[in-house]
């Protein structure tokens, strides 16, 4: 399984952005896909995450602003992020966990000006 994230980029405070996760590869393992996020100095932690068929889990930090989506017949999971707030700047990975295997895209930066 590959997952290819992009959206990141430079937004104010207040504003928004999009995040999207494409995946290949033997998709159909991917029982859970979602996003996490490492700021600077931080350990990597769950931002949100929604299994197959199932309901979105959230970071009670983000709850409100951030709506994730999921596209099985696209392969695609998104992240709709408003009301962008300075500590919401970090690298955002794309998740895919499987029965046996959690996968990891490459990462995505968005940084938050105040």
């Amino acid at each position: 399984v590959q997952l290819q994230a992009s959206g990141g980029g430079l937004v104010q405070a207040g504003g928004s952005l999009r995040l999207s996760c494409a995946a290949s590869g033997s998709i159909f393992r991917l029982n859970v896909m979602g996003w996490y996020r490492q700021a600077p100095g931080k350990e990597r932690e769950l931002v949100a995450v929604v299994a197959r068929g199932g309901s979105p889990t959230y970071a009670n930090s983000v709850k409100g602003r951030f709506t994730i989506s999921r596209d099985n017949a696209k392969n695609t999971v998104s992240l709709q992020i408003t009301s962008l707030k300075p500590e919401d700047t970090a690298v955002y990975y794309c998740n895919g966990n499987s029965t046996v295997r959690t996968y990891w895209g490459q990462g995505t930066l968005v940084t938050v000006s105040s």
